[in-house]
C-alpha cells in the first residue's frame, strides 16, 4: 500500500472544499507564490475567491484600503500592513478567509528591516493571526520568496486546523 502525502497547498484546498470556505490572498514580498501554489491544486477554482499581488505602496492603499498613516508610520514591511491587507482584503472579497504576505525577500531590506523579514495575516471565521518569519539576509531571493510562500501556507493549514 502507497502511502500519499499531500502538499500543504492540496491539504488547505482538502479543508477548504469539505467545508465549503473561499480563500482569498493578497502578496507582496512573495509575488503571487502562495496564489501560484494554492492554484496549482485541481478544483481550486472551487474555492478561491480572488486573489492580488499588491507589490507597491500605491497598490497596498489603493485597491486594500491600507492607510497613508500605516504605510509613512510603520512602513509595507510591518505587521500593521499585513493587518490591513488582510483586512481591507476580506472587505473586497468576502472571503471567508483572507491571507496577506509583505516583506523583503533581497538582497537589501526595505523600511528599517533588513532582507529576509516577511509578515503575514490570516484573517477570518473570526480570528485574526498574524506571524513573521525571518530568514538569513544572504539567502538567495528566490529561496527566500519559496521559504516566505512555505511558511504562509503551513500557518494557513494550522489556522484551518484550529478555527474550524
Amino acid at each position: 500500500m502507497k502511502i500519499i502525502k499531500l502538499t500543504p497547498a492540496e491539504q488547505i484546498g482538502k479543508i477548504l472544499t469539505e467545508r465549503h470556505l473561499t480563500l482569498s490572498t493578497t502578496e507582496s514580498c512573495t509575488g503571487g507564490l502562495v496564489s501560484s501554489k494554492l492554484t496549482d491544486v485541481a478544483g481550486s477554482s472551487n474555492y478561491i475567491k480572488l486573489n492580488f499581488v499588491t507589490y507597491c505602496n500605491e497598490a497596498k492603499h489603493q485597491i486594500l484600503g491600507v492607510s497613508e498613516v500605516t504605510l509613512k508610520q510603520f512602513g509595507a514591511v510591518s505587521q500593521e500592513c499585513s493587518i490591513e491587507m488582510a483586512q481591507g482584503l476580506y472587505n473586497i472579497t468576502k472571503a471567508d478567509i483572507c491571507i496577506s504576505t509583505t516583506g523583503t525577500a533581497g538582497p537589501t531590506g526595505a523600511d528599517g528591516h533588513p532582507a529576509g523579514v516577511m509578515f503575514s495575516t490570516i484573517y477570518g471565521l473570526g480570528h485574526q493571526i498574524s506571524f513573521e518569519v525571518n530568514l538569513p539576509a544572504d539567502t538567495p531571493r528566490i529561496k527566500m520568496k519559496e521559504n516566505f510562500a512555505q511558511a504562509a501556507l503551513s500557518k494557513l493549514y494550522e489556522f484551518l486546523l484550529t478555527h474550524i
